[in-house]
């Protein structure tokens, strides 16, 4: 998973606090982890979820629902964001839907960092069927909250 080549500059401390960061955002995501959706790694502003495609995942046209494709999309860009350590939250996002996914499918969801500015983020995520297909692509932006009084 490639990174932004940018170094911490204090041996990697933030970087591990950053990743700890978004492990412990994704082991509280009820309902990410309650759809199946798995973290496989998320650090320096990158990371990779999957999930496999279940019937009750599926529409009228027996593919899987775009909603639940936004929602593997969403969850790799928030573990991406949150990766670098402060809580960050979506600003935005949109889905461009490539191919289909159909029930049984694994789907894994690529997400980089493209810039931060300030508190802002531009991040893409690209996912993929097992067969390596690409099935959407997916822009989010991203706000890292100010940090809280007390």
């Amino acid at each position: 998973m490639g990174g932004t080549g940018r170094s911490s500059g204090d041996g990697g401390t933030a970087e591990v606090a950053g990743r700890d960061a978004a492990y412990a955002m994704f082991a509280a995501d009820v309902a990410s982890r309650g759809l199946g959706i798995e973290l496989v790694e998320a650090a320096g502003g990158a990371a990779v979820a999957r999930m496999r495609v279940t019937g009750a995942m599926v529409n009228g046209h027996a593919i899987a629902h775009g909603g639940y494709v936004f929602l593997l999309a969403d969850t790799a860009f928030a573990l991406a964001c949150n990766s670098h350590g402060p809580a960050t939250v979506a600003a935005g996002g949109e889905i461009s839907f490539v191919r289909p996914a159909r029930e049984g499918d694994l789907l894994t969801a690529h997400a980089t960092e493209r810039t931060r500015y300030g508190r802002s983020g531009i991040y893409d995520v690209t996912v993929t069927r097992d067969d390596g297909a690409v099935v959407a692509e997916f822009r989010g932006r991203s706000r890292t909250l100010p940090p809280t009084a007390g």
